[in-house]
C-alpha cells in the first residue's frame, strides 16, 4: 500500500494560496471515496446536482475531475489528497468512473 503523503507534500501541488484554501473548505462534501495503491477517486458536490467526478494517479501524480476549473490540479482534487493525507480515504473497490 501506498502511504498517504503529508498535508505538506499536498500543499506543494497547489498551483496558488487560493486553490489549497478553496480545497480545505470541501472537506465534508466527499462520498464515495476510495484508494488502490496507485489512484484516489471520490464525488465532490457542488452546487449543481450532479456530483464532481475527480480522480488522481499516485504515479505520476495526475488528476482528473469533471468541474471546469482551469487549474490543475483543481480544488477537487487537492481536497481529496488531503482528505486521504488526514486517513479518511479508505481502501475500496475502484469505482467505475475511476476505473
Amino acid at each position: 500500500m501506498t502511504a498517504p503523503w503529508t498535508e505538506e507534500q499536498v500543499s506543494a501541488l497547489a498551483p496558488d494560496a487560493s486553490s489549497l484554501s478553496a480545497a480545505r473548505k470541501l472537506a465534508g462534501r466527499w462520498r464515495g471515496t476510495g484508494r488502490s495503491d496507485t489512484a484516489l477517486w471520490g464525488l465532490c458536490q457542488g452546487s449543481g446536482a450532479k456530483p464532481y467526478q475527480t480522480v488522481v494517479s499516485l504515479a505520476g501524480p495526475a488528476y482528473k475531475c469533471s468541474c471546469p476549473s482551469r487549474k490543475f490540479p483543481c480544488k477537487h482534487a487537492l481536497s481529496l489528497l488531503l482528505a486521504w493525507s488526514g486517513g479518511a480515504v479508505a481502501e475500496a473497490p475502484i469505482a467505475d468512473f475511476a476505473a
